[in-house]
């Protein structure tokens, strides 16, 4: 892709698409033809007076199906960061938290706009600008705030535009920036005063009482202040919580230590009262944080839930990231902060540090995506990080499919891990099959703020082949690609669990998987034994079998919090890191040979290995039974055994490769065999051998759950019945 052009695009008159090489361009009458609703279009004089066929613009180069252009009429100010932070936490948790924000103040531009915002029982909304003394506005946590509200209590004055809104009843008031959202260059020392200074929440709490926690009312509070000072210009509320919510609107739990946090069964059977009007509440949150271009990032760091599952759709629908950790001194939740402001490689540059210092920031704020295709198929929807802008239209499709009703898409913050997957619907009869030269065009139109305050629209043209003989479905095996299709059906799986049973959700994805392969692999009629899938659908089965037993729908062995964190990650995670969701990747470290990738199975346990399990959540270095022993005897201290130190570093210095680009950053964890941190292997094995075989290479898993190998048994079985 080139650099961004320093230009606007050129549009069809007919569709509104951009310019793209599959247009086709007659250099003698100055016209192009677009591909999308076949209008011809008169290029502008600028472009009439230079393009041939030898001197072209960027955007008809082949090469450069994605383009991305710098719009030279549109413009905002700086991006705003408001950190709002849970006080009622332990004296050692908040210095942690207090280090990590005063390190995160380095990282930020000079010229973006920072806030800051304290919770606990009480809501405060300290001024910066305010230079005589730390001065904070405090409102109630039990009670709900309007923007209004929040203007009229802080005493400042709209804006719209940059401009202060001119209405009698905010005469003499001042804007909230200066006051409330000073420049980083501008109030470092207040700010890292007021941090220096922040105390725990003082308000009592009995030993049988959960803290009073408004995390509601704080979240409602701070997008009221960002709606009144930076609309949609593009900003970040940044939450850092402790705790469940217990007071004010959004509260999952009461304070009473007697009535426990909901559990998948409590949600289940109906008895989690506080679930719905959370749910409800939050949802309303992110419809004013999309209103207003906000993007909500949650940090959430305690061993007990704090209502991730409440507040998924916040931050999911503004673009927002999800952090979950133990505490705020885990180099999960310190680094991946760090990761959030990492720059843009400026080239040119030799220096690794010089270089994260002279780049932008690697994120985009208020992104919008719309999608243009042919006339042949509709768009049914799409399933990631974004929400419905409502526009409809006759390529629109009736059936839904994840957020549809729509050809364009609110995705709020963006950066480059974002991914969306779109869902079509062919609607051309087979009746009339389409001539053989026909081909297929997608068009992608992203539009975002870059963190510079310039808007860009990256614009993706995409280009394919039609075949059209429904009774040869050679081309489609051969064109299958069943990473993409994993990924895809793992997500309309995930998307149904929200309102659909797991039970009916698993049946789906059998159902789905039997008629692939009724209809793609090689057999005679009720014979298993002849069961045979090509290359193309090797492997997909094994991804269904591992998607089954995954915590994305398991319940087993983790909160509602947690499961919904990992779904919220994996619908906006590329392709490649989703795989490793489903089906983790082993490496196996020995005195045999190099390192080398070995099954997901029982069978690959060894006392005279190492293996090194990457879930993309956690990242495990496992030492086998003799391993771990001479390990724990220190043959690693000693010269002679210099071989085996190598052995034991080797699998380390790969896991730190792995998790040197990730966000979130992955837990790491060291487990011997036999030991309690071998569940974090032993879970995600395949339970090839248990408790019931009689086969002693690898180590027994005890589990009643089916293996891949009878799995696949019932396939064939179900597959090639007639």
């Amino acid at each position: 892709m080139p650099a961004p052009l320093a230009y606007d695009p050129i549009r069809c008159n007919g569709c509104s698409g951009v310019l793209n090489p599959y247009a086709q361009v007659d250099y003698r009458t100055k016209l192009w033809t677009c591909p999308f609703c076949v209008s011809r279009n008169h290029f502008p004089p600028h472009y009439s007076e230079n393009i041939s066929e030898t001197n072209l613009p960027a955007e008809l180069i082949p090469q450069f199906t994605t383009v991305e252009y710098e719009i030279q009429t549109q413009s905002s100010g700086p991006p705003a960061f408001l950190f709002v932070v849970d006080t009622c936490v332990d004296e050692d948790e908040l210095n942690h938290l207090r280090d990590s924000l005063l390190q995160t103040l380095n990282l930020l531009p000079a010229d973006s706009l920072v806030g800051l915002i304290t919770f606990g029982t009480l809501v405060q909304v300290h001024e910066l600008g305010f230079a005589e003394c730390p001065k904070s506005y405090v409102f109630r946590g039990d009670k709900d705030y309007s923007p209004q509200k929040v203007q009229d209590m802080l005493g400042i004055a709209p804006m719209r535009g940059g401009q202060m809104t001119s209405n009698p009843a905010t005469a003499g008031r001042q804007p909230a920036i200066g006051r409330f959202l000073l420049p980083v260059e501008e109030c470092t020392f207040a700010l890292e005063q007021v941090l220096e200074d922040l105390q725990r929440d003082p308000w009592p709490c009995k030993q049988e009482e959960r803290a009073q926690r408004c995390t509601g009312s704080a979240l409602s509070v701070a997008l009221g202040l960002l709606e009144s000072s930076v609309p949609r210009q593009g900003s970040r509320l940044m939450l850092f919580v402790a705790g469940p919510p217990t007071v004010g609107n959004g509260a999952i739990v009461t304070r009473s230590k007697t009535d426990n946090i909901r559990s998948h069964n409590d949600l289940l059977k109906g008895q989690a009262p506080l679930h719905k009007a959370a749910v409800d509440f939050y949802r309303t949150l992110s419809d004013r944080a999309i209103q207003n271009s906000v993007v909500v990032d949650m940090f959430a760091c305690s061993l007990d839930q704090v209502g991730t599952l409440e507040s998924k759709s916040l931050v999911s629908r503004s673009g927002g990231l999800i952090v979950l950790a133990d505490s705020f001194e885990q180099s999960v939740f310190r680094e991946s902060l760090r990761r959030v402001f990492e720059r843009v490689c400026m080239p040119g540059n030799d220096q690794a540090e010089e270089t994260s210092q002279m780049g932008q920031l690697q994120m985009g704020f208020a992104g919008q995506i719309e999608l243009l295709h042919s006339r042949e198929f509709k768009t049914a929807g799409a399933i990631g990080p974004c929400a419905s802008l409502k526009k409809g239209g006759p390529s629109v499709a009736e059936n839904e499919i994840g957020v549809g009703g729509t050809h364009a898409w609110y995705l709020g913050g963006v950066d480059p891990s974002t991914t969306v997957g779109f869902f079509f619907e062919v609607t051309n009869a087979t009746t009339t099959p389409l001539p053989q030269h026909k081909r297929r065009f997608f068009q992608f139109l992203t539009t975002y703020q870059a963190s510079t305050g310039h808007t860009r629209l990256r614009v993706s043209t995409v280009c394919g082949q039609w075949h059209s003989d429904p009774a040869d479905h050679t081309p489609l095996a051969k064109s299958f690609d069943q990473e993409a299709a994993a990924v895809l059906m793992s997500r309309l799986a995930v998307h149904r669990t929200e309102t659909e049973e797991v039970a009916d959700v698993m049946r789906w994805l059998d159902r789905a998987l039997i008629r692939l392969c009724s209809k793609f692999a090689t057999y005679r009629k009720d014979d298993p034994s002849s069961f045979r899938l090509s290359p193309e659908f090797s492997i997909y089965p094994q991804f269904m079998f591992h998607l089954r037993r995954s915590k994305f729908l398991q319940y087993f062995n983790s909160s509602p919090d947690e499961q919904a964190v990992c779904r919220h990650i994996l619908t906006r995670e590329c392709t490649s890191n989703s795989l490793i969701m489903l089906q983790p990747s082993l490496l196996s470290y020995s005195f045999q040979g190099p390192p080398q990738p070995v099954l997901l199975d029982a069978a690959s346990v060894r006392p005279d290995t190492i293996l090194l399990l990457d879930t993309f959540f956690h990242v495990v270095v496992f030492l086998g039974e003799t391993i771990a022993a001479w390990k724990q005897q220190g043959y690693q201290n000693q010269e002679e055994h210099v071989n085996f130190r190598n052995l034991l570093e080797a699998p380390q210095n790969d896991a730190q490769m792995i998790m040197k680009n990730r966000f979130p950053v992955p837990r790491y964890i060291v487990a011997d065999q036999y030991k309690s941190e071998a569940r974090f292997l032993l879970a995600m094995l395949n339970p090839s051998i248990t408790h019931h075989s009689e086969v002693s290479n690898g180590q027994a898993i005890f589990t009643d759950d089916v293996s891949l190998r009878v799995f696949m048994e019932h396939l064939m079985k179900l597959a090639v019945q007639s």
